[in-house]
């Protein structure tokens, strides 16, 4: 569809001194140097998105990357997105050093590096950058001594707290490949992702504090070990996140080492912390896909892509240094985990939060932790924020937020009416940025930028060097003013370096190019990047608009998942009551203001459908996989059962797009076109 916007949406926001910022000495930077005449951020993206290799290699030198060898060159010439490029090659670096020996940041060994939060209020644990380098020290010894060696896989299922912090960097110093799994999640959405990577060393919470409960996590964790141990798990460590029972014999018995935490560090020898120099596309994190047609896919990132894709969002794009402090509400299933925790490569401070963002001061709980810790980059998901406006609470009425700088929402697209809501709020000097990105590229195809404005209901601008565009969904070609698929046509570090196992680049090329592929092998014609994402690009603001996803991928409150999730916990504890199901997510516009998971089931012959079976199926979602996971929407399907192609593959993205109230179509290869009418009727009869 062609958008015809009557007026630009409402401008709610310029810095105040944009020629002071990090973002403007890049752009002065980069036409003193290649003598250009650009005066503007429209002028400098598009020099960015033109001209990859001079960008990347200019961003590596001013947001300052810490490499014992240099790179000998940026990007080989005429590089496709597809297979991926090499960047930077000829570099040796370590992750772990850039974060803990940060260029470009003055800062004492003595001042605070890390502050860990509850909901116990009061009980701050502050970490000083001394005190976590040695803690990373004895912790990556303590790792090398158990064999494990660069390349090796260390798990974490665990919350967001220090300990974390210090595992993934000790994972990172050497070499090893770090994953982590929140602890809400159930021991079947663990082991789905586990047991594909087989982890040799596993940290554990032994529990977690939520909404003022405690939660232990010794049984899960000792049925995780119990199915991992042939997959070659060989160490548990034990992390006394609160009082109680450690479960070490229990966990001894399935045939692992288990250690408890600190006593794994003291186990350390005396040598120095050490940083393995490694190539620059040396694995890095493993993150998941939604698993929309059968298991998360596991996707590999690189040290370096990760590195200065973050370095560049938080220096340039979100102005973050030394003195400043950033909480991002999340957990460690999250990219946006490994995101925030990277600003520890500018010096900023991080507060590291686990539990109810309601609790102890229900919705006053983090605007007061905000306000006492002096946060400046606030980071957290669009429907925290909704949930602020639609309750009317309004923080800045009566606490003292002045220190507050910005404030990021993703996850979700951000209506515009909570854009004018946080002006209310918060203080009105705060940069709101709705941004988004992924897990497929951890990292941010729309950023803030601190030299444009903020307008109501727009992610503020494509980030520096990411070539984004808007497409036609059936061609892949260009559709500039029009809505469309998001997708990216020039090649950027952070690009997955392939997913896991023997077929994973198979696996990576019909993820993200087999959508769009090249019409001929010509150098002409390239893969570009699909990304899923339904966009929409202000011709006049340059802001994006995201309009959900396109194709099956369920999004409820940012939490990625695919149906194939869902539908193994109907085959393992329902199969003798439920035949078939389909599982899609519900997002109106105007309407509903975050993705509603709706499930739609159809029954064996001589099985009903009832109130206790829609409560016990959404009892056996919360346990098996996570409360994130449950359906809003448990319903019987017609007497047409669930819409399938003619091969037998359920149309999910019909139906998705028919209960959103979008017009389909209904094609020709559609073997029950009957069933996708009965979608109708229902979406018509359920509109309140």
């Amino acid at each position: 569809m062609t958008v015809d916007h009557k007026s630009a949406p409402a401008e709610l926001w310029r810095h105040p001194y944009p020629t002071s910022t990090q973002m403007h000495k890049f752009l002065e930077h980069v036409r003193t140097k290649y003598r250009l005449d650009i005066a503007d951020y429209p002028a400098l993206y598009k020099w960015s998105v033109e001209n990859i290799s001079d960008f990347w290699g200019d961003v590596w030198h001013f947001c300052g990357i810490k490499a014992s060898r240099p790179y000998s060159q940026v990007l080989p010439a005429s590089a496709p997105m597809f297979p991926r490029p090499d960047f930077f090659s000829g570099a040796l670096l370590n992750f772990a050093e850039n974060l803990l020996f940060p260029k470009n940041a003055d800062i004492a060994a003595t001042a605070t590096a890390v502050i860990t939060a509850t909901e116990a209020e009061g009980q701050l644990v502050s970490t000083t950058w001394a005190n976590l380098r040695e803690e990373v020290r004895k912790c990556s010894n303590a790792l090398r001594a158990a064999g494990l060696k660069p390349k090796d896989v260390v798990a974490g299922f665990v919350s967001n707290h220090v300990q974390a912090l210090v595992a993934m960097l000790s994972t990172a110093a050497i070499g090893a490949i770090w994953t982590g799994i929140s602890p809400d999640n159930g021991v079947s959405a663990v082991l789905d992702r586990l047991a594909q990577i087989s982890p040799k060393v596993l940290f554990a919470d032994n529990a977690t504090v939520y909404n003022g409960k405690s939660w232990s996590s010794t049984e899960k964790t000792s049925e995780i070990v119990g199915q991992l141990k042939s997959n070659g798990l060989e160490l548990v460590v034990v992390i006394k996140n609160i009082e109680g029972d450690l479960a070490l014999d229990g966990l001894r018995s399935k045939g692992v080492l288990a250690r408890e935490y600190e006593t794994f560090l003291e186990s350390s020898s005396d040598q120095p912390l050490n940083f393995e120099q490694l190539p620059s596309s040396h694995p890095l994190y493993i993150l998941y896909s939604s698993g929309t047609t059968g298991l998360p896919k596991a996707i590999i990132h690189t040290a370096s892509g990760t590195l200065i894709q973050h370095k560049k969002e938080h220096f340039l794009h979100c102005s973050m240094n030394s003195t400043s402090r950033l909480l991002y509400y999340t957990t460690t299933s999250w990219m946006m985990w490994h995101w925030s925790v990277s600003a520890l490569a500018c010096g900023t401070t991080l507060v590291l939060y686990s539990g109810s963002p309601f609790k102890p001061h229900g919705y006053l709980s983090l605007p007061k932790l905000l306000s006492s810790l002096k946060v400046t980059h606030f980071g957290t998901s669009a429907t925290y924020l909704t949930t602020l406006e639609t309750n009317g609470v309004y923080p800045a009425k009566s606490l003292d937020l002045s220190h507050l700088q910005a404030i990021y929402s993703t996850a979700s697209p951000l209506p515009p009416s909570t854009f004018s809501f946080i002006y209310e709020a918060f203080p009105p000097h705060v940069n709101l940025a709705s941004i988004t990105g992924g897990t497929d590229i951890i990292s941010l195809f729309g950023a803030p930028c601190p030299l444009l404005p903020v307008h109501a209901g727009e992610i503020q601008c494509a980030g520096l060097g990411m070539a984004i565009g808007v497409a036609d969904s059936v061609t892949g070609a260009p559709t500039p003013g029009e809505d469309g698929e998001l997708v990216c046509t020039r090649p950027f570090p952070s690009q997955p370096l392939t997913f896991w196992g023997p077929d994973g680049d198979s696996k990576y090329r019909a993820s993200y190019f087999e959508r769009f592929p090249p019409s001929s092998p010509s150098p002409e014609d390239r893969y570009i990047w699909h990304h899923g994402d339904f966009v929409r690009v202000d011709q006049r603001t340059g802001g994006l608009t995201m309009l959900g996803r396109s194709d099956g991928v369920l999004k409820p409150s940012g939490i990625r998942f695919g149906s194939a999730e869902i539908y193994n916990v109907l085959a393992r504890s329902f199969g003798t009551e439920i035949e078939d199901a389909v599982c899609v997510g519900r997002r109106r516009e105007a309407v509903d203001r975050d993705e509603v998971v709706c499930l739609f089931v159809v029954m064996r012959t001589g099985t009903r459908f009832t109130d206790d079976l829609r409560a016990r199926i959404r009892d056996a979602v919360r346990r098996e996989l996570s409360p994130r996971h449950v359906p809003g929407v448990v319903e019987e399907c017609g007497p047409a059962g669930i819409p399938r192609t003619a091969n037998g593959k359920k149309i999910e993205v019909a139906v998705k797009r028919i209960i959103s109230g979008t017009n389909v179509k209904t094609n020709a290869s559609v073997a029950n076109p009957e069933a996708l009418e009965w979608f109708r009727e229902w979406a018509a009869a359920h509109n309140e």
